[in-house]
Order: C-alpha cells, then sequence, then structure tokens
C-alpha cells in the first residue's frame, strides 16, 4: 500500500540544487525545518525533529507557498510553461519537507501532541491547498497553456504535465463559481477533519478492543513464548496477571489459526469485529455517515453522480461499471470456492466429533487442519525458515540484485525516528549510489495498522533530488533476544512493500509530479504486487528460507508443500477481500440523498446484494474500521489491488515466458515502466513493457476461480 503524506498540488520536494529563490524564510533558525537537511539525499534529521516544531513549520510553508503561487497567477507576462507551470513544479518545498516529516510520525510513531496538531491542521491544510487550486487568475494561466499545448515544442512529458495540471485543477473545482467554490471549500475543510477523527479513532479502538483474558488456559494453543508477551503487555496497561491479545487492522486476527479455546477465538473475532461500532468516544459510525454524504454532495457538485463516479474519471477503471463488472465477475465464483472451503472445514470438526457448526472463528484454526491433511503440513511449519532478516537481506534484496543488479548496505549513522528502523544505501548496477531505504518492521501501539511504503524524498531531476523511500510493516515484536519468524502473508507483505520501494527508487523523472508511484491509484499496486512472485520462486526461497536455527535449508518436500498449496484458500482470501471492494463501491457509489441511517443495516444489505455475505467470511475490512477508504486515500479505490492483480498476473506470466529472474528482463521492466513513474498514460505504460495488452485469464488461474 502506499501512503500519502500531503496530497499538494505542486508535489514539489526537499529544496533544489538548482538555482530557485524562495522566500525569505521566517522561521527562527534553531527550527530544523528552516533549512533543508544537509544530510545524504536530504535524508530527514530525525534527532533534531520535535514536536513543537512542526506548527510553526507548517504556518511559514503555508505563507512561503501561498506567497509563491500568487507570484505566479500575478506575473504580467504572458503564461509560459517555465513561468507558470515549472513555478509550480519548483514550489512548496518546505510544504513538502515539513508535510514528509509529519506524515511519517503520525503514521509510524505518533504521540498525543501530534494528533492534536494533525486535528488543528487537517482543515487549515485544505483550505490553503483550496487556495491553490481554486486560484482563477491561476487557473487561467494554466488553460491558456493547455490550450496550445501541442504548439510549445514540448517534449512528451513537458506536454503530458500540462495535461495532468490542467485535469487536476479542474477536478478540484477551478472551473466553479465562485458561490461553488465557496461551498467547496467548506465541504474540503469538513471532509479532512472527518477524515483525521476517522484515521485517529481506528487507532485508538484498535488499542482499546485487545482481547483482556484471565488465565494461560484460554490462551491454550498459542507458543509459550506469545503468551508471555501476552502476559508483558498487560502488564503495560496496569493489568497483572492478565493476558491481552493486540487486535491488527484486519477483521481476521493471527491467534485465531492457534487458540484451541474455542470460546477465546470467538471473543477474539468479535472484539474485532465490533471496532468502531460499540458505542464511546472512538465509534466510527457517525463519522462514516458525515464522510459519506459529503463526498457524495462534493461530487455532485463537481458534475458526477456520486464520490465512486468522480474518482474513477481519472483512474483507469474510467467508470463505476467497469469497476462493478470487474467485482462481479469473481463474486459468484469466489463465494463458491469458500462454500466448498468451508464444508472441507466442516468435514474436520465432525471427524473430531466437534458436535458444532463452523463459524467465522473457527474458520482459520480448521483451514490450517485442512491444508495439514491435505498437503501434510501447517503454516507454524514454516516460520522457523522465515526469518526477518534472512527474508529483507537474503530474500527480498537477493530477489533485487538478481532483477536489477542493485546492492545494499546497511548504515549505522543516519538518525531514526525509532531504535527498529534501518537504514541502506541502495547502489545502482554500475556502482552508483541510486537511492536510500528505510525499513520499518515492529508494530507498536503509536503506530497505524497495515504495511505501507512512502517516499520521504521524491526523485526529480529538475529539483536535483534522489529518492529515500521507506517501507513499513506491523509484525509483532519478540521479547528481547528472539528471533523474528515471520507468517507466509508477513513474507508477502515485505516483499509486496518494497515493490512500493522500487517504484519510488527507480524513478527517473524530471518533474516531480510524475516522480515515482504518482500513477493511478488503481495502478500504484500494480509493481508490488509483482514483487510478490520472487518470494516462492525456487532459485529466492532456496536462498532465504533457512531454518533460524541450524541454518538448514527448507527441506524440498516442505518447498513442494508450498508451491502445491498456492491456490489453498483462495475462495476465503478472494472473498473476504472483494466484500470489502464491494463495501467501499456500495458505500460511494451512493447520491446524497440515498445516505442511510444505520451503518451496519446498510453494509449487511449491501453484501448482501452483492452475493457476498457468506456468514463465515467476513469482510477483510468492516465499514468503521476501513481505513483504505474513509480515511487512506483509497476511497472508491479498494478494487485496485484486483484491478491491478491483472495487470500482475499477466506480467508474472511475462517473466516465466521470457527467461524468469534475469537481468535482461528486469532491465526491460525498469526502463519501460519502473523508471517511467507517471509521466505517460498507464495502460499505454503497460503496453509498452508487455507489448500488448494484459489478459485476465492468468489472475483467474491464481486465484482457482477458472472453474464453477
Amino acid at each position: 500500500m502506499i501512503r500519502p503524506h500531503i496530497l499538494l498540488v505542486a508535489a514539489a520536494s526537499v529544496a533544489s540544487t538548482l538555482a530557485y529563490a524562495a522566500p525569505a524564510s521566517m522561521l527562527e533558525a534553531s527550527n530544523p525545518f528552516a533549512k533543508p537537511s544537509t544530510l545524504p539525499f536530504n535524508y530527514p534529521a530525525w534527532d533534531k525533529i520535535k514536536n513543537e516544531h512542526f506548527a510553526p513549520a507548517f504556518a511559514e510553508a503555508m505563507r512561503q507557498e501561498s506567497l509563491e503561487i500568487e507570484a505566479i497567477a500575478n506575473n504580467k507576462a504572458a503564461p509560459t510553461f517555465e513561468n507558470t507551470i515549472v513555478a509550480m513544479e519548483r514550489s512548496g518545498q518546505l510544504m513538502n519537507r515539513v508535510g514528509a516529516a509529519f506524515g511519517t510520525l503520525k503514521g509510524s510513531y505518533t504521540n498525543d501532541t501530534l494528533q492534536a496538531l494533525d486535528k488543528e491542521l487537517a482543515p487549515k491544510l485544505s483550505a490553503h491547498n483550496d487556495a491553490i487550486r481554486l486560484n482563477s487568475k491561476l487557473y487561467a494561466r494554466i488553460k491558456t497553456l493547455y490550450d496550445k499545448r501541442s504548439k510549445l515544442g514540448l517534449d512528451a512529458e513537458g506536454q503530458y504535465l500540462i495535461e495532468r495540471y490542467h485535469t487536476d485543477f479542474v477536478r478540484a473545482g477551478a472551473q466553479l463559481s465562485d458561490a461553488d467554490k465557496q461551498k467547496l471549500k467548506e465541504m474540503n475543510g469538513q471532509l479532512a477533519a472527518l477524515s483525521t477523527q476517522f484515521a485517529q479513532n481506528v487507532l485508538k479502538e484498535a488499542n482499546a478492543s485487545a482481547l483482556v483474558v484471565d488465565s494461560r488456559a484460554e490462551l491454550a494453543g498459542m507458543p509459550d513464548k506469545a503468551v508471555d508477551a501476552a502476559a508483558l503487555e498487560a502488564k503495560k496497561r496496569g493489568l497483572d496477571g492478565k493476558f491481552v491479545i493486540p487486535v491488527v487492522n484486519t477483521t481476521q486476527q493471527a491467534a485465531l489459526s492457534v487458540l484451541t479455546n474455542r470460546a477465546t477465538r470467538e471473543k477474539l473475532l468479535a472484539a474485532s469485529m465490533a471496532r468502531g461500532s460499540r458505542g464511546g468516544e472512538f465509534d466510527n459510525r457517525e463519522v462514516v455517515l458525515k464522510l459519506a454524504k459529503l463526498r457524495a454532495e462534493r461530487a455532485v457538485l463537481l458534475g458526477y453522480p456520486n464520490h465512486a463516479a468522480y474518482n474513477l474519471a481519472d483512474q483507469t477503471a474510467k467508470n463505476t461499471g467497469a469497476v462493478n463488472q470487474l467485482l462481479a465477475e469473481f463474486a459468484k465464483p469466489a463465494v463458491n470456492n469458500a462454500r466448498k472451503e468451508a464444508a472441507e472445514i466442516q468435514k474436520v470438526i465432525d471427524q473430531e466429533k466437534g458436535g458444532f457448526q463452523a463459524a467465522a472463528h473457527d474458520w482459520a484454526f480448521y483451514s490450517d487442519k485442512v491444508r495439514a491433511a491435505k498437503y501434510a503440513f501447517d503454516g507454524n511449519q514454516l516460520k522457523p525458515y522465515f526469518e526477518l532478516n534472512r527474508v529483507l537481506v537474503d530474500g527480498v534484496f537477493f530477489a533485487a540484485t538478481k532483477e536489477f543488479g542493485i546492492t545494499f548496505k546497511e548504515r549505522k549513522d543516519l538518525p531514526a525516528y525509532n531504535e527498529d528502523v534501518r537504514v541502506f544505501d541502495v547502489f545502482d548496477h554500475d556502482g552508483k549510489q541510486l537511492a536510500i531505504f528505510t525499513f520499518d518492521p515492529y508494530a507498536r501501539p503509536n503506530k497505524r495498522g497495515g504495511a505501507w511504503a512512502n517516499a520521504w524524498v521524491p526523485q526529480s531531476k529538475l529539483l536535483g533530488t534522489k529518492p529515500v523511500i521507506a517501507n513499513n510493516l506491523n509484525i509483532a515484536k519478540p521479547a528481547a533476544g528472539e528471533p523474528t519468524l515471520l507468517t507466509y502473508d508477513e513474507v508477502r507483505t515485505t516483499f509486496h512493500e518494497f515493490g512500493h520501494a522500487l517504484h519510488g527508487m527507480f524513478s527517473d523523472v524530471k518533474y516531480p509530479r510524475f516522480s515515482g508511484s504518482r500513477v493511478p491509484r488503481d495502478y500504484v499496486e500494480f509493481p508490488s504486487q509483482v514483487n510478490e512472485m520472487w518470494m516462492t520462486w525456487p532459485e529466492v526461497l532456496a536462498n532465504y528460507a533457512k531454518h533460524y536455527q541450524t541454518g538448514a535449508p527448507m527441506p524440498k518436500e516442505l518447498l513442494d508443500k508450498v508451491q502445491a498449496s498456492q491456490q489453498f484458500n483462495e475462495g476465503f482470501r478472494t472473498t473476504e477481500y472483494l466484500a470489502a471492494a464491494l463495501l467501499d463501491q456500495a458505500w460511494h457509489q451512493l447520491s446524497p440523498n440515498q445516505i442511510p441511517t444505520d451503518v451496519l443495516a446498510f453494509e449487511a444489505d449491501a453484501l448482501k446484494k452483492a452475493g457476498v455475505d457468506f456468514a463465515l467470511v467476513p469482510p477483510r475490512y468492516r465499514t468503521t474500521y476501513f481505513s483504505h477508504t474513509f480515511s487512506g486515500g483509497y476511497s472508491a479505490g479498494y478494487y485496485g489491488y484486483l484491478w491491478a492483480e491483472k495487470l500482475d498476473a499477466d506480467t508474472v506470466n511475462w517473466f516465466k515466458e521470457n527467461g524468469g529472474l534475469t537481468r535482461k528482463n528486469g532491465d526491460h521492466f525498469r526502463k519501460t515502466l519502473l523508471s517511467r513513474g507517471g509521466t505517460i498514460d498507464a495502460m499505454q505504460m503497460y503496453r509498452n513493457f508487455s507489448g500488448r495488452d494484459a489478459q485476465v485469464r492468468p489472475l483467474l488461474e491464481r486465484r482457482g476461480l477458472t472453474g464453477e
């Protein structure tokens, strides 16, 4: 997942090495944001950045950028590409410097002070951005250039940049009347505040919803070290003698696969599914209704029937019909597969004389038993071979070296916001430094759930900047001295997020508007999903899947079982994803007068209408903790994972047909796609890579959906 910081229209990065005169700074010299970082690649000076630095830095950043924009808009000279478009690309450098640091801490290492500031800043930053995008003089200059763009003698990237600026401004409301612009500003301010409130509620509610139990017996089945960790977590919370299992952001919880106490499983899943809808100060139901209504009203104001139609018009899907068709095509076969998997689970329960009908909280526990029966292994057999450092260095990095010729060297001298963050210099195939990569693997109470990537410093030839790219995971941190052993899904996530990192590190564009993963939302997951294929590629797997104690390679018979079980539980995985994606569309395809009054009733009805109301497989995210769509930038866009997976599955076939993990293939993928950022139409970029449009068959085969 790509995690945006602050989406500013100029999207400029840190200070340029080229000649550029920003307004004189009024920040105190002691503020670390007063000047660009002097560390390599403008890496943030985390050891100097304190809570109290952000408020004055943001105030100054807004002042500076406002002056820059006014100077561009009021320029008496006729608009040119340089004095308008390029000038905007150079603007906002302080804003982006501060925004990158604040966004990082807000997501990865927040605190009460930052959360309070975030609430205060959200509407202010929204108003600041509106002042730029709704500036009529500025838009007039852009429109003048847009109308004669083919006659300006620009290269393809420059001409496309004008087109994108024009689209960005029109979609932001630049063509509205003054009265409607005022309405839009008010809506945007409210939406920014509500989105921030939703995100903060999700984090606080996750901490408040942790399962508390009284005895070790209730945690039977969990490894002793995991039970000890639960006791330690309880002690940290002032609950000595008890045990606490924190909940992660998805509906399903990892402990469900090992807990033998059915009552505990039921309590854990119930706690997870009730988040944000059980009353109290972190309840998100009213926030959801307000967000949905305001988004729908804003879409109508901008000329669209609903928020989904507005968002999709600028994606590769283009319209709700295409998305609805995609999701509908998968729904029936996915649920059919899930029902078959449920029958196998029930068979095991009956064989064990369980005396009960399978429920959602039984799925993970008994599906592992089904897998053990089918393939003679369970997921826990894999974990000793998936030690975190080996996965990263001998797996993720090894594959990248094989594919692209890049190498990595860890460094300890650069500061970090937390002791768990690791920093690596990344060198290109010619030995020159390409980027800096940071890796923050562990979960914390003050870290948002999930996994994501972001650019602390985006690449830009115009600004002379090279990329600093971050990956964040949420792996449970073991006790001191204990190894970090990953699940199969956690290994996949590690490879996935590094795919985003490659997209950012290989960026080779001139303008910051196009840097790295600044591509359509339903395309952005494609490169990261492609990188997942190397996880089980025999040469890569053999290099990192070694026993954490003995160093012995994973036995071939276990490797074979991993490969043979690739489609295991795909009915469940596809159905839980589709349920969430369909909920996202259901909420955002509503017109303003269709907004319901009962969030949970609407959710149940939407799942039923879509044919994915299978009680044993709840949505991957329920509405009230669905951060992707209500606070994370994926509103009406969660379908994008499946949309991008069509390209991904087709690309995996392309690699296999062309010799697999080779430098030749990697260099072609990098040259035609990973390095291009958003400089051309996304689907044309794909055709340039593969020589044709993507086929859907490989995706259907991957997910086991080619039959009934």
